[in-house]
């Protein structure tokens, strides 16, 4: 006679089904990551402010990819970075930065950026350390992650030559950017041009908490302009990085508004723009049939020889 499965184990079952749905940034493999010649190391003063790091087997300094966690600035940790993405990544000779950062009711905007920014420049100053090439950074992450990536890829240099922290006086100028499911603009005028005004009603797109102010101020002429200091194309000038973009969610108008804050015209937006410069941006989608962490090692290796 068949065996019932108990209430219990289906709820497990549904449950794991549930965390793999909502985070598809994870590798859906048991397969566990090797472990990382750096653990929980501390690249600033705040307790979030830690990072992992993987090192290939090199005689001579190696390109870093710095991976920074989705979350919408709110959950997510460092762990997040696909198994996958990571063992292929060192195959290729990159070694692989994953960080944690500060999150919403500990930091609020730039401050999320700004303690990624300063990974990247801990990093360049460990140069020597991590036998890593300060001159090949770039930076990769899912979603809010993805979004940080591109905000200090295309922002102007944040390095301060005459800080007092020797750390802040390293450059955080990347050689490229590998997004997924990134939010390239929050302004409300261009995402309702390219998904929909279903992008808005995001659960926290008007509640204002990662800027620390109220919804109705997000609605007035001071929220345009924070969501303008807080969109990477804000940024985007001729001289700025290449980027490869992967967007999961179906090419098509958005059914729900979680799809629409992870939609692909999120993509299509930035390369209208960066094609106008002249840089290229490599747009991706699950339904193209190519290999997704292949192509996105391939260009990293490109741009970071």
């Amino acid at each position: 006679m068949m065996k019932r499965l108990s209430i219990a184990a289906l709820l497990v079952a549904l449950c794991c089904l549930a965390v793999i749905a909502q985070d598809d940034s994870k590798a859906k493999t048991d397969a566990a990551a090797p472990p990382p010649d750096i653990a929980n190391g501390k690249y600033g003063p705040y307790d979030a402010n830690t990072f992992d790091l993987w090192k290939p087997t090199s005689n001579k300094p190696t390109p870093l990819v710095v991976y920074i966690h989705g979350g919408g600035f709110n959950r997510g940790d460092k762990s997040m970075l696909s198994v996958k993405q990571l063992e292929q990544m060192l195959k290729a000779g990159l070694a692989v930065m994953t960080i944690n950062y500060r999150l919403t009711g500990e930091a609020v905007f730039p401050q999320y950026y700004m303690d990624c920014a300063r990974a990247i420049q801990y990093a360049r100053y460990h140069a020597k350390d991590f036998n890593i090439d300060p001159k090949r950074v770039a930076a990769s992450g899912s979603s809010a992650g993805g979004m940080t990536s591109l905000w200090i890829g295309f922002h102007d240099d944040l390095a301060d030559p005459k800080n007092a922290d020797p750390v802040l006086r390293e450059s955080t100028r990347l050689r490229a950017m590998a997004v997924f499911s990134a939010q390239t603009t929050m302004m409300p005028d261009v995402v309702t041009k390219y998904i929909g005004p279903l992008v808005t009603q995001y659960k926290s797109y008007y509640d204002g908490k990662i800027f620390g102010v109220t919804p109705d101020i997000m609605r007035s002429p001071k929220g345009l302009e924070l969501y303008k200091a807080a969109s990477p194309m804000t940024y985007l000038t001729k001289d700025d990085p290449p980027v490869w973009a992967f967007y999961s969610v179906p090419n098509k108008e958005p059914t729900t508004p979680s799809e629409a804050i992870h939609h692909p015209g999120f993509g299509a937006a930035l390369k209208d723009e960066m094609d106008k410069l002249g840089i290229e941006c490599k747009l991706r989608h699950k339904d193209d049939g190519k290999n997704v962490n292949g192509d996105m090692v391939d260009f990293l290796q490109r741009y970071l020889k």
